[in-house]
């Protein structure tokens, strides 16, 4: 068994290395593009006065990043060929993820609303897999060429991990003698919603409370009359760009149905798996970066005269934080390399949990590594002039979305006692 990366992956994260150091940093050092990253990041970001969403000159940089990155041949890794991709696999995507997080704060990668220089496309590979020919040109085509983007609309103000109790509903309906669907009923924590052109809603058609059947996804124009943004949720890691919608008689043609009516449960959790994993990968990165920069602080840091190294109060939870990152980096590696040679049924069937392991450890460890940093560097690490802050408020966040804690942790039992999965028909015999 070899643990080492393929040679190919890592001469690629060279290449990466080199973009960034030659077209990313100068871009970020240029026009005072710093104050987006230094001490005056939150404020240089946000439009306090506009419902604390994104300013556009920030967003207008992040797009100018993505230009050169998708111009070098990187922005587009993970899609098919046909795409303009290299179907960057698990793998590949898990190191590279790491590598990014692992440099801290930067122009080249900042998730903070999901911005990297290797994008994540989980909405055109749902609209590939589930999406008619139509569908495909104005969703991914459009997407691709920046005439459409999509959010993503599965929580609920009452429902959020809940997810088949949604109250969101819609009934067949025909209007100007066009057949389709009126919706009605409400979505909160709406990524993205303020550049958004349409929202994949996801509504129950049929069914009752609780089953998973009956639930379809519908694209829904942002200007369709009765699709109204109600506000923007200012949160813990600011801007926001979590909107609250409601839908009030919203009509779609039969043409806006994703997929198969009834199965649109199935479409919302088909690239989860692909999602965690390289949610896990980007803070196990963050992590490392904390206990890296915590490491070389307390060596040069000398207070009554001795390096603050010496002491076992600094050592010891360091040692913790490190040895737990390089058991968790074998797990990534190992699960996502597993992942790429499965179909996306066995993954669920036979890795699911190891995946819900490596994404809620992969996010509390982070937290934890962002704390411990603080800490360490005392006052200079409370203060905004180091990443720490920022590492944490928005890493805290994942805690809760992708399947919060207690939803992932909930599944791993499940697998571990046999309810689903490999061990179900010898656990049952109990």
């Amino acid at each position: 068994m070899s643990f080492a990366l393929p040679r190919d992956l890592l001469a690629y994260l060279e290449s990466l290395d080199n973009f960034i150091e030659t077209k990313i940093a100068p871009l970020q050092a240029a026009n005072d593009n710093e104050r987006f990253f230094d001490h005056r990041r939150e404020n240089a970001r946000t439009d306090w006065e506009n419902q604390g969403l994104p300013r556009d000159d920030w967003e207008d940089l992040l797009s100018q990043a993505r230009k050169l990155a998708d111009d070098a041949g990187f922005y587009r890794f993970c899609l098919p060929a046909e795409y303009g991709g290299q179907d960057g696999g698990n793998l590949w995507m898990a190191v590279i993820r790491m590598h990014l997080a692992r440099k801290g704060l930067g122009l080249f990668n900042d998730l903070q609303n999901e911005h990297s220089i290797v994008g994540n496309f989980p909405d055109v590979l749902m609209v590939r897999e589930f999406g008619t020919a139509e569908q495909k040109e104005e969703f991914i085509t459009g997407r691709l060429e920046g005439k459409r983007v999509l959010a993503f609309g599965l929580t609920e103000p009452e429902h959020g991990s809940d997810a088949t109790h949604m109250s969101t509903h819609a009934v067949r309906k025909e209007r100007g003698g066009v057949r389709g669907w009126e919706i009605n009923g409400s979505k909160m924590w709406i990524s993205g919603m303020h550049r958004a052109t349409h929202c994949i809603v996801f509504a129950r058609t049929h069914g009752k409370a609780g089953d998973g059947e009956g639930i379809t996804a519908f694209f829904v124009p942002k200007t369709a009359p009765g699709f109204v943004i109600q506000s923007y949720e200012w949160t813990f890691n600011m801007p926001t760009d979590h909107a609250t919608l409601t839908f009030s008689g919203v009509f779609v043609p039969d043409s806006a149905v994703l997929g198969q009516v009834g199965r649109g449960l199935a479409i919302a959790q088909t690239f989860v798996h692909e999602n965690r994993i390289r949610q896990a990968a980007s803070s196990l990165g963050a992590a490392e970066y904390c206990i890296e920069e915590s490491i070389r602080y307390a060596r040069r840091r000398k207070p009554f005269g001795r390096e603050l190294s010496t002491n076992q109060a600094v050592q010891f939870p360091l040692v913790e934080l490190k040895t737990q990152a390089e058991m968790l980096k074998l797990l990534i590696l190992k699960t996502a390399t597993e992942m790429d040679s499965m179909t996306q049924n066995e993954i669920e069937s036979t890795l699911g949990d190891k995946v819900s392991m490596c994404n809620y450890w992969g996010n509390r460890l982070c937290t934890q590594a962002a704390d411990r940093a603080i800490q360490i560097h005392g006052g200079i690490g409370y203060s905004r002039h180091k990443a720490f802050e920022h590492i944490y408020r928005h890493h805290r966040r994942y805690r809760i979305t992708e399947g919060s804690e207690e939803i992932q942790m909930r599944k791993i039992a499940a697998y571990l006692f046999g309810y689903v999965g490999p061990r179900k028909a010898e656990m049952a015999k109990l």
